[in-house]
């Protein structure tokens, strides 16, 4: 029901319309899109303010997921917004099983979430980006049951890389 509101956000949040297409694109692609993974926060008066979304990427070869993009409408940037849809879809993968989420981003804005660098982990793209915006989440078995996947991360083909 959310889906010409979202459209409008990422379209006004960037230069261009760039990254509204992209989300169309995305959820077109049955590969990569993650039911419950798009989520947006509102204003007071019920109107979308806010969208992050979720889908599926590889690292290595294995099942990962990436949060692109985010996007605020200009008028409620810097007051919360964000970082509330932020956690709320973070908190969703977690919640249907996500391990690993990736993000290509302000290296001083997402450690909050508690994102560090993938190259820690051995996780890295397929394309040139500085070290310290390419993060990523680590949601799933801190037991060490579960082993972080290594390797070059592999974007849904919407992503254009």
């Amino acid at each position: 029901a959310d889906i010409a509101a979202v459209h409008a956000v990422n379209a006004a949040a960037f230069p261009t319309e760039a990254e509204a297409d992209l989300v169309d694109a995305l959820r077109a692609d049955t590969d990569a899109w993650l039911p419950g993974l798009s989520y947006v926060a509102e204003a007071p008066d019920g109107t979308v303010a806010a969208h992050a979304l979720i889908t599926r990427c590889l690292v290595g070869g294995a099942p990962a997921a990436a949060l692109a993009p985010v996007a605020v409408l200009p008028r409620y940037q810097r007051r919360g917004a964000g970082s509330a849809v932020v956690r709320a879809v973070l908190d969703a993968a977690r919640a249907r099983g996500e391990r690993l989420v990736l993000v290509l981003g302000h290296p001083a804005y997402y450690p909050k979430f508690g994102f560090t660098p993938a190259s820690g982990y051995g996780i890295r793209p397929g394309f040139e980006a500085p070290d310290e915006a390419m993060m990523a989440l680590v949601l799933g078995a801190a037991d060490g049951s579960w082993q972080v996947p290594q390797g070059t991360i592999t974007y849904p083909a919407p992503f254009g890389v």
